[in-house]
């Protein structure tokens, strides 16, 4: 198996854990990174023995944006020279699509500061254990971008529109206390209780849950954020029942309820996944677009006070 440069990766009791490992730069966020994120991902669905995802920070941040050590944003310099470039895609965005289309449930262990992408990166994890000392904070507009990670479609969802745009307009670092009233953290945690925290519901989830229904699960309520009708949702509903209810998974949950023991659901991802959604509104691709004039950079006019 092929070792990350900038992430930990570990499988114990069919949870995989995934370090940000740059603690001597608090888990700045690096191209490196996306990639190596991007591959971890790919790596937990394609594997069986992975039923659930922990991903974490090494040291004492979970993650502190984008690594500005360059003196600017790393992203920036994608198609520089370029007449026409075509649109770089937001390598924020590319990691929590890529989160949100996991097959396997994602527990994050926000274990310390958390900003920029540090604070969008969860957003697609379905619980996300927060460090009651842990600064979080949408600094977008105080370093003059907007928000990344697709945090405009994820945010609202999370935690309502009224808090999303408080947050994100104003910049400033949010208390443990209110992203556990918001819904952005589902449970805080001492900070060296973080990552066990998230650990055992990870573990949970692998020890007592189908893997394939854990996974049309987990796309039902994501994707049904977007829909416009219930109908939408009963009708992939009623196909997954029709499936699961018939099949071997469905036999041992019961069986394993009526003998009083642990569950051995015998069905995989990889080889079981039922078809269940209308594939007449596939998910839309990313363009492929030539950098417009209409949101060039504007270079400083002088006098900026």
């Amino acid at each position: 198996m092929t070792a990350f440069e900038e992430l930990g990766y570990e499988v114990v009791d069919h949870v995989a854990t995934i370090t940000l490992n740059r603690p001597d730069k608090l888990n700045a966020f690096t191209q490196v990174m996306r990639d190596e994120l991007i591959a971890a991902f790919e790596r937990t669905d394609a594997d069986d023995d992975v039923r659930a995802v922990v991903l974490t920070g090494a040291g004492r941040a979970f993650c502190a944006g984008a690594d500005l050590s360059g003196g600017g944003f790393e992203s920036a310099k994608r198609g520089a020279g370029e007449e026409n470039p075509l649109l770089p895609p937001d390598s924020a965005g590319m990691v929590t699509l890529r989160i949100f289309e996991s097959l396997k449930p994602v527990v994050a262990a926000v274990n310390g500061a958390a900003v920029g992408i540090g604070s969008t990166m969860p957003l697609p994890a379905d619980v996300r254990v927060v460090s009651d000392k842990a600064k979080v904070g949408f600094l977008f507009a105080r370093r003059g971008i907007v928000p990344d990670g697709a945090a405009s479609w994820f945010l609202p969802r999370v935690v309502g529109i009224g808090k999303a745009t408080e947050w994100t307009l104003t910049g400033r670092y949010v208390p443990p206390a209110e992203l556990l009233s918001a819904g952005y953290a589902n449970v805080l945690a001492a900070p060296d209780e973080v990552l066990a925290t998230a650990q055992g519901i990870a573990r949970e989830i692998a020890e007592n849950v189908s893997p394939v229904s854990a996974a049309l699960t987990r796309r039902l309520l994501w994707g049904m954020l977007g829909t416009e009708h219930p109908m939408t949702a009963h009708v992939a509903e009623s196909r997954g029942l029709y499936e699961r209810t018939r099949g071997a998974d469905a036999a041992e949950g019961v069986a394993a309820f009526l003998e009083k023991r642990p569950p051995r659901f015998p069905l995989t991802v990889s080889k079981h996944l039922p078809d269940i959604f209308d594939p007449a509104h596939p998910a839309p691709a990313y363009p492929d677009e030539r950098v417009s004039p209409r949101y060039a950079p504007t270079p400083d006019p002088g006098g900026t006070p």
